[in-house]
C-alpha cells in the first residue's frame, strides 16, 4: 500500500535535512569520501520522495481547485452518463438513417442514349475558300 502524500513529504524533508547534516558536517569536515557519497545519496532519495509526494498531492487536488487549468481536465471533455447515453443513441440513429438511405435510394434516371446516326444537315454548305478570298479582294479595292 503506498504511503500517504503527507508522509512522503515529511520523509523527503527529513531525508534532505539528514543528508545535509551528513554531507556538510561529517563528509566535508573530515574529508571523508564515503560519508560525502552517503549524504548525496540520502539527498537524492529525499528529493525523489518530495517530488513523488507533490505529484500525488497535485493529482488529488483536481476537484479541490476549481478553474485551474493545470489541475483538472479541460472543460467539455467529460460527459455525464445520461449525456453519454443520449449522444450514443443519437449517433446510432444517424447511422441507421444513413444506411437505410443508401439501401433504399432509387437509381437516378439516366440520360436518353444518343442516336446512332447524326441528324440530317439542314444548313447550306459554307462558301469555298476561293469565293471568300475573291469577295474580300473585291471589298478592299
Amino acid at each position: 500500500m503506498p504511503l500517504p502524500r503527507g508522509m512522503l513529504l515529511c520523509l523527503g524533508v527529513v531525508l534532505m535535512i539528514s543528508a545535509g547534516a551528513v554531507t556538510l558536517g561529517f563528509g566535508l569536515a573530515r574529508q571523508s569520501a564515503p560519508l560525502f557519497a552517503l549524504g548525496l545519496f540520502l539527498c537524492m532519495g529525499g528529493v525523489a520522495l518530495m517530488v513523488s509526494g507533490i505529484c500525488i498531492a497535485m493529482r488529488n487536488l483536481q476537484g479541490a481547485v476549481p478553474g485551474h487549468s493545470l489541475l483538472h481536465p479541460r472543460t467539455g471533455t467529460r460527459f455525464s452518463p445520461q449525456q453519454a447515453l443520449a449522444i450514443q443513441r443519437r449517433l446510432d440513429r444517424i447511422r441507421r438513417e444513413m444506411s437505410e438511405d443508401s439501401v433504399t435510394r432509387a437509381p437516378e434516371p439516366e440520360e436518353p442514349p444518343l442516336p446512332s446516326t447524326p441528324p440530317p444537315w439542314t444548313m447550306e454548305p459554307p462558301p469555298s475558300y476561293d469565293t471568300v478570298m475573291k469577295s474580300q479582294q473585291g471589298e478592299q479595292l
